[in-house]
């Protein structure tokens, strides 16, 4: 949240420069994200006046100007400036650029340069050119007796810092800029100015308006003004709003958007003469619309919380009013809305609508209940005050949550679980000063703008983050006496081997949000689980893959000219198992760019393809303890990926340890990726589970004997697989062959069409004694015989 520093001493009476009150923002838990000071982006811009005004001798829409500055540009003397504002002339007082100050709208640097052939100093300035409005008609043109010479910035009150504060969700307090003066008030930065609540009288009877969405709208309060003129807002209110980048529209609307800002009070003003009867707060009936205040029409489902008249809904309750009732300059009679809405009925409908707003963001959190009268007077006031106009008496529909819960508090807690040793009386004036009541005995009442407040541990720590996190020692935990034991799970020692691995092969660790967009969430077979409450549209499903985030991540790093991205992640993908959330730990691993780049040796670059997934996914798996060679590669591996050039690894037919392959051309496009990507899921809880052998590792034994390598070339069917081939020659003889495998394929000529050529290699390993001729012979016999089974023969 956006506000000015003169704005806060609006509210905090302090004498503390800047920089304390940034500190003391973020010690007591507001975070300054950022600090903008208006006056330095206007540095080079003073006050000028327009000596003297000529055609230009070149152009009929161009003037050539004689300005002054003041002793500080050009010592004082005039200044000749190109200028093509129809409203330049002589004694206007204006706002000039002087050679080398930048543009705040363009990022341009003035220089000295010549315009159609006459040098131009500088320039005279519009609104839009230094970001203070929309006026590009015309330069800006000051009062007459503007000093010249002066600082722009500080002549229009411009020197003031602008200081944007990350609001956690639980302050709804504090998304208003009173809340935030109150906390640093009672961090000791100042005294929290009273707020002066205005008594407006009121003549005649209050606008007509009732409620039928009590779970939506427990209170509608509204007051009508008759008479005004909705002209402009205040200069002071306009420099504000801009300031937090807000645009002014009109009286009307300015004092609604300063109020939510101000004091945290969203507000809404109905055009009366739109209005057909009465307004009601009711649920929406199915297909209702309304074009909302932002132009675009919204399809309403029922249960939403809405104001409507007798025809039709003129306002999504707490988050947008309609477009059809809303306010303009030929507005003469309004009503006043001050509602409260239920946070959770406001989320929900925010949510369905995809439509955020700054009422939304303060209603959802939970506004102050207690507040309804006193936010109304003070609009009520601030539209008679600059708009005109009659009021009349207040409409109270409703009754507000003011109930507060009370918490029987032990001070001692402060030290015990906050771990900083607070005073008693300090605690209590802690408390206090926040709005807390506290009885004698230490019965603690949170205020109304505390919703959060929830039990004694939030008491502490609203004392604790008041008098200084920064206060609170670091203590190191006991330690026990003897040897620690390993405290780490065979699933954790298994997590780290892979992470280690992975790394070693040159693989890049990632960390994803376990969160994914839906269409992405789709690419897999679809999310088991959506979220109730999203941080945003792209950010709603829980993952049912670790591969979408992957990609995501593949995809900016290619965008970034990145030749070759190899990116693992070790985490959980998130289904559904007898309808309860399930999570897997799984490993997953994306290949994307160029595995080879092109070289006078190596010729083009070459893409990743299923082979470099397939063999990433076995060396992860040996490092994770699998037993990589009774693996099995069947079938596909899914949608996700490219048929026919994906697999899986499977310990038996149902096992399935891991899925490799090219990703499907479908899922790449939805990902912004093009060539080839091969991926990896390793699914880690499927592991064959270990027992634990100690620390020690198993004595090196490696055989007594060499072993015996023979090879066998045989004529196959196409469509017979190398692992199957390799199968059945290590299962031949399982006592003597401890390895099989293909290092050869060749169709072509000489090769009987729908067959190929495989050359195998098998390796025996002898045990006490070498293997005799006979003996090798007998075990080639039941190489060739297994091979003979699956319609393989030996090639002549």
């Amino acid at each position: 949240m956006k506000f000015t520093l003169s704005w806060l001493k609006d509210h905090l009476d302090t004498s503390e420069p800047l920089d304390s009150i940034l500190a003391a923002l973020t010690r007591v838990g507001l975070e300054v994200e950022g600090v903008e000071n208006p006056a330095a982006r206007l540095g080079g811009f003073r006050v000028a006046r327009v000596l003297t005004a000529a055609p230009h001798p070149q152009a009929d829409k161009l003037q050539v100007l004689t300005v002054e500055a003041g002793p500080e540009v050009n010592g004082g003397a005039p200044l000749q400036v190109v200028c093509g504002a129809p409203n330049a002339r002589a004694g206007l007082v204006g706002v000039f650029g002087t050679a080398g100050a930048t543009v705040p709208a363009n990022g341009m640097v003035l220089r000295v340069a010549a315009i159609r052939g006459v040098e131009s100093n500088g320039m005279m300035c519009s609104s839009r050119e230094l970001e203070l409005g929309d006026d590009h008609d015309g330069i800006i043109e000051l009062a007459s007796d503007a000093p010249v010479g002066t600082a722009f910035a500080d002549y229009a009150g411009l020197d003031d810092a602008v200081i944007d504060v990350s609001i956690t969700p639980n302050r709804p307090d504090c998304m208003g800029v009173r809340g935030i003066a109150r906390d640093l008030a009672a961090a000791g930065l100042g005294t929290l100015v009273p707020l002066t609540v205005p008594d407006v009288p009121g003549e005649g009877p209050g606008p007509d308006v009732r409620i039928e969405d009590e779970a939506g709208c427990p209170a509608f309060y509204a007051q009508a003004v008759a008479g005004l003129t909705n002209g402009e807002s205040p200069e002071w209110m306009r420099r504000r709003l801009r300031a937090i980048g807000q645009k002014p529209i009109s009286a009307l609307v300015d004092i609604t958007n300063y109020l939510t800002v101000d004091l945290g009070r969203p507000l809404h003003v109905y055009d009366r003469a739109h209005l057909t009867g009465g307004l009601v707060a009711r649920q929406a009936r199915e297909g209702e619309s309304v074009v909302a205040l932002n132009g675009r029409t919204y399809t309403l489902a029922a249960g939403m919380t809405v104001i409507a008249d007798d025809v039709a809904v003129h306002d999504i309750g707490g988050i947008m009013g309609g477009a059809h009732s809303g306010v303009s300059a030929a507005t003469t009679d309004v009503i006043i809305e001050c509602a409260y809405f239920a946070p959770d009925a406001i989320a929900r409908t925010g949510q369905k609508l995809a439509l955020t707003s700054d009422a939304r963001q303060r209603f959802e959190r939970g506004v102050d209940p207690a507040f309804l009268d006193d936010g109304l007077a003070i609009a009520t006031f601030l539209v008679r005050e600059y708009c005109g106009g009659t009021a009349s008496n207040v409409t109270r529909v409703g009754s507000p949550p003011v109930a507060m819960p009370s918490y029987a508090y032990d001070p001692a807690r402060a030290a015990t679980l906050g771990g900083l040793d607070v005073p008693a009386d300090r605690q209590r004036a802690i408390l206090e000063s926040l709005g807390f009541t506290v009885s004698p005995e230490w019965q603690v009442t949170p205020p109304t703008w505390r919703p959060d407040v929830d039990g004694t541990a939030d008491l502490v720590e609203e004392v604790i983050r008041i008098e200084g996190l920064d206060r609170v020692e670091g203590v190191a935990l006991p330690r026990l006496s003897g040897v620690a034991r390993p405290t780490a799970t065979p699933e954790q020692k298994v997590e780290r081997r892979l992470r280690r691995a992975a790394a070693a092969r040159g693989l890049d660790e990632a960390v994803t949000w376990s969160f994914v967009a839906e269409r992405h969430a789709a690419a897999f077979g679809g999310g088991d689980w959506t979220l109730a409450n999203p941080i945003s549209e792209e950010l709603k499903v829980m993952r049912p893959s670790l591969l979408p985030g992957l990609l995501a991540a593949a995809e900016r790093n290619l965008r970034q000219v990145a030749e070759s991205v190899r990116l693992f992640e070790l985490g959980r993908r998130y289904l559904a198992k007898d309808g309860a959330p399930h999570e897997r730990a799984t490993l997953g691993l994306v290949l994307a760019g160029d595995r080879r780049a092109r070289g006078w040796r190596e010729g083009k670059a070459a893409g990743f393809d299923a082979y470099d997934a397939k063999a990433e996914a076995l060396a992860l798996l040996a490092a994770a303890g699998a037993p990589v060679d009774n693996l099995q590669v069947m079938g596909e591996a899914g949608g996700a990926f490219h048929p026919g050039r994906s697999g899986t690894l499977r310990l038996g037919p149902k096992t399935v340890l891991a899925s490799f392959g090219a990703v499907h051309p479908a899922v790449l496009r939805a990902f912004d990726l093009s060539g080839s990507v091969a991926a990896v899921e390793l699914y880690l809880d499927s592991l064959p589970a270990k027992r634990g052998t100690g620390f020690m590792r198993a004595a090196y034994a490696p055989p007594a004997l060499q072993p015996v390598r023979r090879d066998f070339a045989f004529l196959a069917p196409t469509a017979l697989t190398a692992e199957a081939l390799t199968r059945a020659a290590k299962g031949a003889d399982k006592a003597a062959i401890v390895r099989a495998r293909v290092f050869d394929v060749f169709t072509g000529t000489g090769v009987p069409e729908g067959q190929k050529s495989v050359a195998l290699e098998v390796v025996l390993q002898p045990g006490e004694k070498s293997f005799t001729d006979a003996e090798l012979k007998v075990v080639a016999d039941k190489v060739v015989a297994a091979a003979g089974k699956l319609g393989a023969s030996l090639r002549g």
